[in-house]
């Protein structure tokens, strides 16, 4: 008989290896099964959390009703515009209040809408007045211009937006074109509604016949000093004002006009 280093038959050794084998992969799966195990619960515990959060709810103050600004918790509550309602634990805003305790005497410091739970950052000792227009600069004033799209930059002007202001026009003594700088940079504040408005044209050429076009205009609102404003309210009347959306490098300097004369210089 042949025998193994062991001094066992090769056989009986042959078995035992395979022995070993078969042992080590059980464990495995045993491993394997145990961490699946601990996995699948782990899931299921934090569906069963989820699931919790999505059902339980807590009462919180709601409004039922409009709440005006500067309207009090005691008069809202007076009123039958607040109520405690339950809300599922995962949509509670932060600071949701559970009790008037304490906020009875405080205002609305915005309007609270029917369905909003009250929070404490909408709820003040007192609603100061708001400036309806916020002029940044301090001596500034506040003037509008109406301008077509192409003219307000297609739309890219927005409140905070810094611009230059153009002018395109005529010169009234020797009646040659024109394009210069108005005002180099000032504030946009406001953005007002759009209006389609329809203006009529003179074609040159065609036996001074006229076009109606209809091209939409944007109410556009800036703060300027008083000079700044003499010189927009005049250079509406000697052409078209167009604006230059500027960022924190663009450099814009009142330079003399360019005219037909000059276009094409450098």
């Amino acid at each position: 008989m042949v025998h193994g280093a062991s001094g066992l038959p090769r056989a009986v050794e042959g078995e035992g290896t395979e022995m070993d084998r078969r042992r080590v992969l059980l464990i495995v799966a045993a491993v394997v099964a145990a961490l699946g195990t601990v996995l699948v619960f782990l899931y299921v515990q934090g569906a069963d959390n989820r699931a919790r959060d999505a059902f339980e709810t807590s009462e919180v103050l709601v409004a039922t009703q409009q709440i005006e600004r500067g309207e009090s918790v005691a008069a809202a509550s007076a009123g039958g515009k607040l109520a405690f309602q339950p809300v599922a634990q995962g949509q509670i805003l932060p600071g949701a209040l559970t009790t008037t305790e304490g906020v009875e005497q405080d205002v609305a410091l915005t309007t609270i809408y029917p369905g909003e739970q009250v929070v404490p950052q909408k709820l003040g000792a007192s609603a100061v007045e708001e400036t309806r227009l916020q002029i940044p600069e301090k001596g500034d004033m506040a003037m509008s211009i109406n301008l077509t799209d192409p003219a307000r930059v297609a739309g890219f002007v927005n409140p905070g937006s810094e611009v230059a202001v153009f002018v395109n026009g005529t010169d009234t003594t020797t009646g040659q074109p024109y394009s210069r700088v108005l005002l180099t940079r000032v504030t946009v504040i406001a953005v007002g509604s759009t209006t389609p408005i329809t203006t009529t044209t003179t074609v040159e050429g065609q036996d001074g016949e006229q076009v109606a076009e209809t091209l939409p205009r944007t109410l556009i609102t800036l703060s300027v000093g008083q000079p700044q404003m003499q010189k927009v309210l005049l250079g509406q009347s000697q052409g078209e004002l167009s604006f230059a959306l500027l960022t924190e490098d663009s450099k814009v300097k009142l330079s003399p006009p360019t005219t037909p004369q000059n276009l094409f210089q450098g």
